[in-house]
């Protein structure tokens, strides 16, 4: 039986808001969360806990998240483990999935933050995210693409 690669810790976790602004507020303002990126037309914004390489909190405007997520939690990785995740999940039965949901042969990365991930979707669901922090300086620009295609900027 293939293993599995080791999982080091849950990094994020997402939450639907009845109001974008408001939730922006509190977590920014009442708790000292560190505003890492807000995308209006998404209407998503995600804030650092601790800082990039230790955990992020995810807030989405009600209807607005991807995946049509029910709930969402990713957990942090080592870059060579994420890298193994699209085979591991293949010979466990499970489908690995990009940013959109769509089938993938190799992690993708989000280029804001940046970070190298995978997503599957669990029995009930709820998207999984399979995540490491890159020590790259983040680019905007690039949006969400393959590692592939990262590694050739």
């Amino acid at each position: 039986m293939t293993s599995f690669p080791q999982i080091d810790a849950v990094y994020e976790t997402h939450l639907p808001v009845r109001d974008l602004d408001r939730a922006v507020e509190f977590y920014r303002d009442t708790l000292g969360l560190e505003l890492a990126y807000r995308q209006e037309a998404r209407g998503m914004a995600f804030f650092w806990i601790g800082g990039q390489q230790t955990g992020m909190l995810g807030l989405w405007q009600a209807g607005s998240a991807p995946m049509r997520m029910v709930l969402h939690m990713a957990f942090r990785l080592g870059q060579e483990a994420v890298l193994a995740v699209p085979a591991a999940l293949k010979a466990k039965g499970a489908e690995p999935l990009g940013f959109e949901g769509e089938p993938v042969r190799e992690p993708v990365v989000i280029g804001w933050m940046p970070a190298l991930t995978v997503y599957c979707k669990d029995p009930d669901g709820h998207s999984i995210e399979f995540l490491c922090p890159l020590p790259d300086a983040p680019d905007p620009d690039f949006g969400i693409g393959t590692w592939s295609r990262w590694l050739q900027r």
